[in-house]
């Protein structure tokens, strides 16, 4: 049976003794009951996983050794953004979760027309940390020691002005004529935008396609946002990446 993994925000290096971070060190302890002398493995995001033994146990602290650092070679080769219109209750969470596990490289939440959910201030500020750590979780679980960065949610219009070069971008838009298997095999980094609940408005994908957004067509179902994402991924993997 493999060793627990955890998540740690602080620099790891071979043979140090370090605290595991508040929320890991209660699942080790309380969830898991791990006791002292007990293996673990730690990451942080860095590339590698270090393996690790608890040395103490205290109230409130847990401390263990590290070992050896270990390359951890499971990224994808496509470097793909989740642009992900967000969505209500867990389904926000949801697409998260799975879409660490698909590979993904970063997720760029993005307010649109028909989002339920509006955040500003403290509470996007919030957010933001919730879904971080839902990424995080997700990393521990797939075994990937590169962590995924959530980004700040802002608005589609203030994102497309400022969105970063990818050689590939794709609007999933259920009127499209275009296909996956239509566009040309990506030489570069690959956008995915997805509408909430509801979908993007003409509006929205007009706005898109004039930032370079091709508008695809995914099957000829109409597939609930966090369903779109996940299948999006799937197809785009099997095309080009590493399924």
């Amino acid at each position: 049976m493999s060793s627990p993994r955890f998540f740690s925000d602080v620099p790891l290096t071979s043979n140090s003794s370090i605290s595991l971070p508040a929320t890991a060190a209660n699942h080790a302890v309380k969830v898991l009951r791990l006791q002292a002398g007990d293996s673990l493995r730690l990451f942080n995001g860095d590339g590698h996983d270090y393996s690790a033994v608890i040395e103490t146990i205290r109230k409130n602290e847990v401390i263990v050794k590290t070992g050896q650092a270990a390359t951890v070679g499971n990224e994808s080769t496509l470097k793909i953004t989740l642009a992900q219109g967000i969505s209500a209750g867990d389904r926000m969470d949801f697409t998260i979760q799975k879409s660490v596990e698909l590979g993904i490289h970063a997720i760029q939440p993005i307010s649109c027309q028909r989002s339920v959910v509006k955040l500003n201030g403290d509470r996007a500020d919030k957010r933001r940390e919730h879904w971080q750590n839902v990424a995080i979780s997700a990393c521990e679980q797939s075994g990937r020691a590169f962590l995924p960065k959530v980004g700040q949610a802002t608005s589609l219009a203030k994102w497309l002005s400022n969105a970063p070069p990818f050689a590939t971008r794709i609007t999933l838009d259920p009127l499209a004529s275009t296909r996956l298997q239509d566009l040309p095999i990506p030489q570069g980094p690959i956008c995915l935008l997805i509408g909430p609940e509801g979908g993007l408005t003409s509006e929205e994908i007009a706005m898109a396609g004039s930032q370079g957004f091709t508008g695809v067509q995914l099957g000829p179902r109409i597939l609930r946002t966090e369903t779109a994402a996940l299948a999006a991924l799937a197809a785009i993997h099997t095309l080009w990446g590493d399924f």
